[in-house]
């Protein structure tokens, strides 16, 4: 799922699922953003955006929120504009987590996810988290600038298996 795209300048990032069935603890899903410094690109997270944050620069934003997994369509979206985001970021990670409140649940358990990673009307990527199925979090996406400035894309989804607290500290780091 890796793409040789580079100079990527505004991205967006798109879950959907099926909600929970009748009497079921909700399906919630959440995508979560990371971005690391020049200096530690594989270290602790410089910051975190995810549901009701965004990036301090306003950058990175969260435009739609679902608990639920109801509509039509995407649930959730997330927008990168990496062309503005400051040079004091070299890697931005993002991934999706798996609320656990209401007890142990995996990609494998919630019916028809999916994720899309998109420039404009381009779909740099898609996929299903079946790979990943027994995971409660998964890596979908990374973005790395490189010495010019330019942004390039890498897109494999990644397993995890913990809260989206524990996932968030350990997403952007180099095992998985």
């Amino acid at each position: 799922m890796s793409t040789p795209n580079k100079d990527i300048d505004k991205v967006e990032i798109r879950v959907k699922w099926d909600p929970s069935g009748a009497g079921e603890p909700a399906n919630d899903l959440d995508i979560i953003a990371a971005t690391y410094g020049p200096d530690e690109p594989y270290g602790s997270p410089v910051y975190l955006v995810h549901f009701d944050s965004r990036s301090p620069d306003g950058t990175i934003t969260l435009n739609r929120d679902s608990r639920t997994g109801q509509g039509y369509g995407f649930d959730e979206v997330m927008t990168l504009e990496l062309d503005r985001l400051s040079d004091a970021y070299a890697r931005v990670v993002v991934g999706v987590a798996i609320q656990q409140r209401d007890g142990h649940k995996t990609f494998g358990q919630i019916e028809h996810t999916a994720v899309q990673v998109r420039e404009g009307y381009t779909n740099l990527a898609e996929d299903d988290f079946s790979a990943v199925a027994t995971a409660t979090a998964a890596v979908v996406a990374e973005f790395v600038r490189d010495a010019s400035g330019s942004w390039s894309f890498h897109g494999a989804v990644r397993g995890f298996d913990g809260d989206p607290g524990s996932f968030a500290s350990v997403m952007g780091s180099r095992s998985g």
